[in-house]
């Protein structure tokens, strides 16, 4: 793509190799000239996987493909593509898919049902899934263990920045890495966002506990971010645990003390990641020039503060302000009545930068807008939403609305 990269783009961190896990990328002319465009995934045999998918109910056959290979509980390998999303495509779609894992699965000595496939792109394109299927070969015999760069730059669309994120944990005396990468840039709002996000990790964890915490760390990451509030057709986070560390072995009853105590800090490091790549994301909203956080408190519980703050979030005139650093805080108190929550005018606090503007229901007396407009201008936007009703808090990131936004999206498959 052509995109100039985002102003909120951040480097890739340092990516050491995890145990059980190599990575290619290639380039096979999908959609996309001269860029890569098909990534493979290996993982060590008995690898356990989890896996989150999108609430879309038109989803791309990859979904219904990884979902149903998610009943085994054991990956083997990822096989993605950028540049045609195969969705709407009906059995071309169903056939794409299926021709994809039985190859890989040769490459892997496995069975169709442990490769799990991914693509992202153009909805309602028949994938030409020969081309994909031509590079398998050589794409296994590239298989490394630091083809982290690779890959994350593989799977990218509109996005201007590939995305990774990696952290350690403790599992009794033993360390254990999480690494992760994604793409996003577009189509994104919950749940989760058209965003593909692959997560591994050196660890020997079942199943269960895997989904568990993927779930979990799902929704207070991915799904609470925007950039659109469009809820993409081919939405996928998995998480695969290759079992080549040594640790302490993890109790197998989900819902058993000694288990969560042993697995609290593999599951900060977990969420840690999540919201990492969440956030490089939002970062990287088509045509975003800022990233925001909305924080809602005071509501009546903490459902209702993520619905206020979503709507926040998703709203066009407060992302158009913003994007024009205007300071117009009465777009917020619109999103925020507009969510169906319960609020009372009254009682209702906004702020911004950490200055508050109004409160009970009027502008606060002798308000300086000065402080406000020069927060506005930086490329970190921070809006505070005090309901008055509860205790219940929530916090939702999105991005501005600019005119790049209609610039990509205006001509997407030109």
């Amino acid at each position: 793509m052509s995109n100039a990269v985002s102003p909120l783009a951040v480097p890739l961190p340092e990516l050491p190799p995890l145990a059980g896990v190599r990575m290619s990328a290639t380039a096979a002319g999908i959609r996309y000239q001269g860029r890569t465009d098909v990534v493979m995934m290996e993982v060590a045999a008995g690898s356990t996987v989890a896996g989150v998918f999108t609430s879309n109910k038109c989803p791309g056959a990859p979904i219904d493909w990884c979902r149903t290979s998610l009943k085994g509980g054991r990956a083997r390998m990822v096989v993605v593509n950028a540049g045609n999303a195969n969705v709407f495509t009906g059995k071309a779609g169903r056939d794409a898919c299926a021709a994809t894992a039985g190859a890989a699965a040769k490459l892997a000595g496995c069975q169709p049902r442990q490769v799990f496939v991914a693509s992202t792109g153009v909805i309602g394109e028949v994938l030409p899934h020969e081309k994909l299927v031509a590079v398998l070969p050589a794409l296994h015999e590239a298989l490394a263990e630091d083809g982290w760069e690779a890959a994350a730059r593989g799977i990218m669309t509109t996005d201007t920045f590939p995305k990774a994120s990696t952290r350690t944990a403790q599992i009794g005396d033993g360390t254990v890495r999480i690494t992760g990468i994604a793409k996003g840039s577009g189509m994104i709002a919950p749940d989760m966002a058209t965003m593909l996000c692959f997560v591994f990790t050196d660890a020997k964890i079942p199943g269960d506990a895997l989904q568990t915490m993927l779930r979990k760390g799902v929704d207070a990451s991915f799904n609470c971010t925007t950039v659109d509030s469009d809820t993409s057709t081919s939405d996928t986070v998995l998480l695969i645990a290759t079992g080549q560390a040594k640790h302490p072995r993890i109790p197998s009853a989900d819902g058993n003390a000694a288990r969560n105590r042993m697995l609290a800090d593999f599951a900060r490091a977990l969420n840690e990641v999540l919201l990492d790549l969440a956030l490089q994301v939002t970062g990287d909203g088509e045509g975003a020039q800022k990233r925001v956080r909305i924080d809602v408190t005071g509501a009546t519980n903490g459902r209702s503060a993520k619905r206020i703050a979503m709507a926040v979030a998703n709203s066009p005139l407060v992302k158009t302000a913003i994007a024009g650093e205007d300071a117009n805080w009465g777009r917020i108190v619109m999103a925020v009545g507009k969510s169906g929550e319960p609020a009372d005018r009254d009682k209702l606090s906004i702020g911004v930068g950490g200055v508050w503007m109004a409160r009970e229901g009027a502008v606060i007396a002798g308000y300086d807008e000065t402080p406000v407009v020069a927060h506005m201008k930086g490329t970190e936007v921070e809006i505070a939403i005090d309901i008055g009703l509860g205790r219940g808090k929530a916090t939702a990131w999105t991005c501005d609305l600019t005119h790049g936004y209609i610039d990509i999206n205006g001509s997407y498959r030109s």
